[in-house]
């Protein structure tokens, strides 16, 4: 009798180290560009004469586009290939991004990060599932939360530069540092082949009698028995991300308007909170697998509910300090979501399925940074980002009523 091999076992494993590698360098570019936005908002604001809720509209204009680009990527990605779909995302972002240095207007800036992020939205769910078809099982958990924990890495890089480029170089020189992301995408034209699970599903869709031109659509992720995970998974995403947005797009202002930390110690602090955030990737990652997916996702977001209000509320800097790592390992639930969402759906419609529920989670929230701009204009950050809490409550009681990682891909 034949042994029947599952599909990630016929994956070399120097495809599966490039996959890793090229989604580790991809996604810390996406953190990189919506980072130098929050950093760059304290100048821009002041050098506009933006109001708060103002300057909220240009992150709200940049999750609006990853809200489309979620179903775009996804529904590309699905049809056309993991690669190609890996490949526009970061050349659409990288693009657009730079070309922030060149508006003349805060309107140009708010349609220049729609554009852009038309390429960071779709990214998450390609990375995510390029992972989730190379890594065995057992490894997955630990994997994807490594490869996502570019995103605090992006943000340091990000923290950094701005801490030596906005003072002396303005904001403009900030964002055409974001043309830098176009290297990933040179070494996934270069190492990343297609992933083979998808490539077989397509020859099983073609000897099936499925007609070749036969494409995905978005009404096959709310199919009966699918429809209900896409809405709870959805539900749960886009609590956790209002929670996280709305807090993150306006710690950089708090810090210096409440606080008063200079621009260079601000962006200390923020590096200090991303570097916890990057030890919680590697902590949720292994919970994940030894504990499930879901109990991990359930803790994450009930740390961060009790931390972000004690962060919010402290006023001695030593204290924020500290506290920032601790509240950072909280903020690491998308390393968990990424082995999450990708296991509830089958290989046809995977990438659309986990891309839908993470990203339009993402678009759901992407008025929280104007909510929270209103809402600061009248009862200080330090408030309105407290508040942002609940959006983590939120997150833990769904993922209550969601099932344990589905087993598509186990």
């Amino acid at each position: 009798m034949a042994t029947v091999m599952k599909p990630w076992t016929a994956v070399g494993t120097a495809v599966r180290w490039h996959v890793l590698v090229s989604g580790f360098v991809s996604y810390g570019f996406d953190a990189m560009d919506f980072m130098m936005l929050a950093l760059a908002l304290p100048v821009i604001t002041t050098e506009w004469h933006l109001s708060l809720a103002q300057g909220g509209l240009l992150g709200t204009a940049g999750m609006i586009g990853v809200a489309v680009s979620s179903v775009a990527i996804g529904w590309y990605s699905d049809n056309f290939g993991r690669r190609r779909a890996l490949l526009s995302s970061v050349v659409l972002f990288g693009c657009f991004t730079a070309a922030v240095a060149l508006a003349g207007n805060w309107w140009q800036v708010m349609a220049l990060r729609f554009l852009a992020g038309l390429g960071l939205g779709g990214l998450w769910g390609v990375v995510a599932t390029y992972i989730a078809e190379t890594w065995p099982a057992e490894l997955r958990g630990r994997t994807v939360g490594f490869v996502l924990s570019s995103w605090p890495v992006g943000v340091i890089v990000a923290a950094a530069v701005a801490g030596r480029v906005l003072p002396h170089y303005g904001w403009r020189m900030l964002f055409l540092f974001g043309a830098v992301a176009l290297l990933a995408a040179l070494y996934v034209l270069a190492f990343v082949p297609e992933s083979q699970m998808w490539q077989e599903q397509r020859e099983r869709a073609r000897a099936g009698a499925q007609a070749a031109t036969e494409r995905i659509s978005v009404g096959e992720i709310f199919a009966p028995g699918v429809a209900r995970l896409t809405l709870l998974g959805t539900a749960a995403a886009a609590c956790a991300l209002i929670g996280y947005w709305g807090a993150n797009t306006w710690l950089p202002t708090y810090l210096v308007r409440e606080r008063g930390l200079a621009s260079g110690q601000m962006a200390t602090f923020i590096i200090v909170l991303n570097i916890g955030m990057f030890a919680g990737y590697q902590i949720f990652g292994v919970l994940a697998d030894r504990y499930g997916r879901r109990k991990a996702l359930i803790l994450c977001f009930l740390g961060a509910t009790v931390l972000l209000p004690l962060y919010a509320a402290a006023r001695d800097p030593r204290v924020l300090f500290w506290l920032g790592p601790l509240l950072g390992v909280f903020f690491a639930y998308t390393g968990p979501f990424g082995s999450y969402f990708p296991s509830l759906y089958p290989t046809r419609v995977r990438n659309l399925g986990a891309g839908f529920c993470f990203n339009v989670g993402r678009g759901i929230a992407a008025f929280a940074p104007y909510v929270l701009g209103q809402l600061g204009s009248s009862i200080g950050l330090s408030a309105s980002i407290a508040l942002c809490a609940l959006g983590f409550f939120g997150a833990a009681v769904v993922m209550l009523v969601m099932p344990e990682a589905g087993q598509h891909l186990d």
